[in-house]
Formats: C-alpha cells, structure tokens, sequence
C-alpha cells in the first residue's frame, strides 16, 4: 500500500504583505477600540433610557391605560434592547481587538505563534459577522414573507 507523504513548505511573507498586516493590525486596533466605546455607549443609554423612562412612567400612576404607565414597560423594553445589541456586538469587536493586538506582538518579537493565534481571531471574528449576516437575512425573508401574507390576505 502506498503511503500519501504531504510535503509541508515553510511559508514565508514578503515584505510588502507583512507591511500590509502590519497596517490592517493597526487599523483592526482603532476600529475594535472604537467598537468598545461605541458598546459602552450602548450600555450607558441603556441604563439612563431605562431609568428615564421608568420615572417618567411613574409620574403618571399606574393604571393600566395611562399613556406614562405604558412608558414604563417601553423604558424596560428598550434598556433591554440596547444591552442585548451590545452583548452581540461584544463579540466580534472583541475578536478583533484580540487579532490586532496579537498581530502587533507576533510583528514585534517575530513570533510565528503569535500571528497563528491572530489569524485564528480574525478568523472568529468573520465567522461571527458571517453568521449574524445569514441570521440577518434570513430575519428580513421571513418579515417581508409575514408581510405578503399579510398583504395577501386582505384582498381574500
């Protein structure tokens, strides 16, 4: 029986792509720092949106057809909304924060380990952008779906 011997070659960047990802590094560093601030922000007009409408909603009493009552439940809804588009949003900001910032280390110290392990975070940084994209697209089909059913059935 033949064995099936895979030859493996040392791979090896030119100078101009480690500049190249040496450049995207720093651009994945400014934008996942920004994404974290942007993610704070998220938080922060969660709790302020929740607390403000929450105490507006108060002020009113709390019958059940009062337009301030109804502010209340929409205050909680909303701060819930928000915190949880900012834990999906975590992720993949994290990703690439994490890919920049071993991308930078591997490029300084010249350690082939830790450009593996960049590469490995960038690669979980589109897998999740990928995902959320077909959960995304498949969300829009099945509204616009419910819409022409909707539409299709007022004219039965």
């Amino acid at each position: 029986m033949e064995e099936n011997v895979i030859l493996k070659t040392n791979f090896v960047l030119s100078e101009e792509s480690e500049s190249f990802l040496k450049e995207t590094a720093k651009w994945a560093n400014f934008l996942s720092i920004l994404g974290f601030v942007f993610i704070g922000l998220m938080v922060l007009i969660a709790i302020f949106m929740g607390a403000f409408l929450s105490k507006l909603g108060s002020m009113g009493g709390s019958s059940m057809g009062n337009p301030m009552s109804m502010m209340a439940n929409l205050g909680g809804f909303m701060a819930g909304f928000y915190l949880i588009i900012a834990a999906i949003y975590f992720f993949p900001v994290y990703y690439l924060f994490q890919f920049s910032s071993k991308a930078k280390a591997a490029f300084k110290n010249n350690d082939n380990e830790k450009l593996n392990e960049s590469f490995q975070f960038l690669k979980s940084h589109y897998r999740f952008i990928g995902i959320m994209a077909v959960i995304l697209i498949a969300f829009y089909i099945l509204i616009l779906l419910i819409m022409f059913l909707i539409g299709l059935s007022s004219f039965i």
